[in-house]
This record gives C-alpha cells, structure tokens and sequence, in this order.
C-alpha cells in the first residue's frame, strides 16, 4: 500500500465508474448501482471525489449532495478499499469535501451512517460529527442507522 502522500484526491470523471463499482462490489450491502454512479457523475448536484495511487489505481471516493439553495452538503457515500484502511483515506476524503463545501458558502455537512459501523463513526467523531437522529430499520437490510451532521466554518 502507498503511503499517504502518495495517494492523490482527486474529482471524479466519467471514466471512474468501473473503478467505482468495483469498490462497491468490495461491500456486502447497500451498493450503488451503474446508473447511480454515472447520474452522480454527471449531475450538478453532486461532488464526487475520489483518491488513487499514482499509477491511478482508485483507493476510495466520498460522494456529497447539495440540494440548490441549500447551506449543506449531505455525504452520500465514502468508500475506502479493505487493503488502503488505516491510511487516513477516509478522513482525507471527507476533508476535501468539507473544503468544496466551505468554497461554496455551506456551513454544515450531515450524512447517515449504520449503527454498527463503529470504524466509520469513530471517523466521523473525530472530525466533528455529532449524533442527531436514531433512524430505526433505515437501511434495506433492516439495519439500524443513525443520521449525522458537522458544522464547517
């Protein structure tokens, strides 16, 4: 595995999509499909960010929505490769989107996470996130979640 600074954080492009679902297809639920991933590719509402090895091979990606008008960004989506955990990834991710968000006038980024992914809510402490709602049987396989939300400045 690279070390941190070699791993490069990047926009997504069109040409990311397969190496995209092929992380998803790392995970045993909750996956995006094709046409989700092309539509976040491509609409204006969406921030894709990914991180890659300098050889290009894709590390991770955070996925944000922002609604027009709106002071937020909702984090959709982050991703990390089981073999590239431990390197700050993640939190690298989550940064660079909290800096688009600041870019464009949002104060506060929320997100849903489940309620047994302790690796990603001890992220998500750590980088602020506070705990606003319990969302009961919120994913689709009846796993509990919890919704999130940082405030940026």
């Amino acid at each position: 595995m690279p070390a941190a600074a070699d791993v490069l954080i990047r926009c997504g492009n069109r040409g990311d999509v397969d190496a995209m679902l092929a992380l998803e297809a790392l995970f045993p639920s909750d996956r995006m499909s094709r046409r989700s991933v092309q539509r976040f590719l491509t609409v204006p509402t969406a921030r894709v960010l990914v991180a890659e090895q300098r050889d290009g091979a894709m590390l991770g990606n955070v996925i944000g929505l922002r609604r027009a008008g709106s002071r937020a960004i909702r984090i959709y989506s982050v991703v990390v490769a089981p073999e590239a955990r431990g390197l700050g990834i993640g939190q690298r991710l989550v940064d660079a989107l909290h800096a688009i968000a600041r870019t464009e006038g949002c104060d506060r980024v929320t997100l849903e996470v489940r309620a047994d992914n302790s690796a990603a809510r001890a992220l998500y402490a750590k980088l602020g996130y506070r705990e606003l709602a319990q969302l009961p049987g919120y994913y689709e396989d009846g796993s509990d979640g919890l919704r999130l939300a940082c405030t940026i400045c």
